[in-house]
């Protein structure tokens, strides 16, 4: 498929690169490790570093070659494997720790940032790799620094599996305690999904779907800056016409993407897959999600009119991206993600944005309850009743939620931890104390609603 551009598209897109700080924040290579597979612990993981290394040997090579030849920067490359719980499910000893050791030498050894895919799928229930793989996660995200984890625990056709509700509080707990010298990264890496999606090229989440191919390459965009310029410079805009603008600017990004990935899949010989068209927040000033609402009219995000501004806003990204693309996917829409957004840790810090708004947000952006930092002495059940909210909005609302949750050992409400990078800061956020521990003792599976039966 050839795609043609004008002279002023090309301006426009050299122009938001230059100054409006947009980005390819991440090419994404997915890798099959279904034929890794082996009954000899040592065997599997000699196989899984074996196959990563050879399928992904150039993707940071030619992602750079592409960034300096189109003159766009290619921020992350990244891997995306196939859940591991499926692919250890066959060793008939050791532990899984160790295929997360294999998985972070292999990332080591071609370069990229981070690679995903230490995941399970327990929606319905936990198979016997799945019971293994969610025990070894604090483990694993403590002993090594590329592997990211995430665990589905509901989706809208089966309901939300409350076991798996209940034994993340505690797995993310035992993550934090692993890291807590580093001011409990672990759980920075560590993401609990309603309805995941199978195509999703941003950590932690990312992993390679059981229906996809061999070997495919996802891109995700992210232009916060891009959308912050064009609202600011037109205070006069109604909605109907801020909504129209925001649709072209998500159109010129993603145009801009599958560029990016058709041309990393044809010099990789790979399929592309999506492009993801995500307004990904950074720490960077002006490239914020929080910062574009506040454009909008908000005094503050947090106050009131928050919810119905992202609404729209998401809203009208994702019809900009479809308009550009057959191939849109993964999450796709607006992130709030409170570490990684300077705009947001501002609106925490000054008391605007607490937690319950933050969760009536998580109703209409793309991903949920994201990167936020609690107090040290949060309890498991606190932490599993905050993934069961989170995941019965995505379950109702037929959306993707997720819940990346950091219980910080030591820190109370108002101290400040500090992660670095992309991973920004975080202000230590109040909960509500009531003890959950009787209704996330109960078990069992909620049921699907009845929206749910389609077929």
């Amino acid at each position: 498929m050839a795609l043609n551009y004008t002279a002023e598209e090309i301006m426009q897109t050299i122009r938001m690169v230059q100054s409006e700080n947009l980005d390819i924040r991440t090419i994404t290579m997915g890798i099959s490790l279904r034929d890794c597979a082996h009954e000899d612990m040592a065997v599997c993981c000699r196989k899984v570093y074996d196959k990563i290394t050879r399928k992904a040997e150039k993707l940071v090579e030619t992602g750079e070659a592409i960034s300096r030849e189109y003159g766009i920067p290619i921020i992350n490359k990244r891997i995306a494997v196939t859940p591991i719980a499926m692919v250890g499910e066959a060793c008939s000893g050791g532990s899984f720790v160790e295929l997360a050791k294999a998985m972070d030498k292999a990332a080591e050894a071609t370069g990229v940032n981070f690679i995903g895919g230490f995941s399970a799928l327990v929606h319905k229930g936990y198979t016997s790799g799945d019971r293994r793989l969610i025990e070894a996660i604090p483990e694993a995200l403590a002993v090594t620094e590329r592997v990211c984890s995430s665990v589905n625990i509901g989706t809208t056709k089966a309901g939300i599996n409350m076991d798996a509700v209940a034994q993340m509080g505690h797995i993310i707990k035992a993550a934090a305690e692993l890291t807590k010298e580093r001011d409990a990264i672990g759980c920075a890496k560590l993401v609990v999904f309603c309805n995941v999606p199978e195509d999703n090229p941003f950590m932690a989440g990312a992993f390679h779907g059981v229906g996809e191919p061999e070997t495919v390459i996802n891109v995700g965009v992210s232009g916060p800056g891009v959308v912050l310029a064009a609202i600011r410079n037109h205070p006069e805009w109604d909605f109907s016409t801020l909504a129209s603008i925001i649709k072209r600017t998500a159109f010129k990004i993603t145009r801009m993407g599958e560029l990016v990935g058709r041309e990393a899949g044809r010099r990789l010989d790979v399929p592309f897959g999506i492009v993801d068209l995500s307004l990904a927040p950074t720490p960077a000033i002006g490239d914020s999600v929080a910062d574009i609402l506040e454009a909008m009219g908000l005094e503050r995000v947090g106050g009131h009119g928050t919810t119905a501004a992202l609404a729209m806003l998401n809203d009208a990204v994702k019809k900009g991206g479809a308009m550009a693309s057959s191939h849109v996917g993964g999450l796709s829409g607006a992130f709030i993600p409170v570490s990684e957004d300077a705009g947001m840790i501002r609106a925490v810090t000054e008391g605007a944005l607490s937690l319950d708004k933050l969760e009536a947000m998580t109703c209409v952006c793309s991903v949920g309850l994201d990167m936020f930092a609690v107090p040290g002495d949060t309890t498991a059940e606190v932490l599993s009743a905050i993934i069961a909210d989170e995941a019965a909005i995505g379950m109702i609302n037929k959306k993707t939620t997720a819940v990346r949750v950091i219980p910080v050992p030591g820190k109370k409400v108002g101290d400040e931890v500090e992660f670095g990078g992309l991973l920004g800061r975080a202000p230590v956020m109040a909960l509500h104390t009531y003890d959950p521990a009787v209704f996330i003792g109960r078990g069992g599976r909620i049921p699907a609603p009845i929206h749910a039966l389609t077929n």
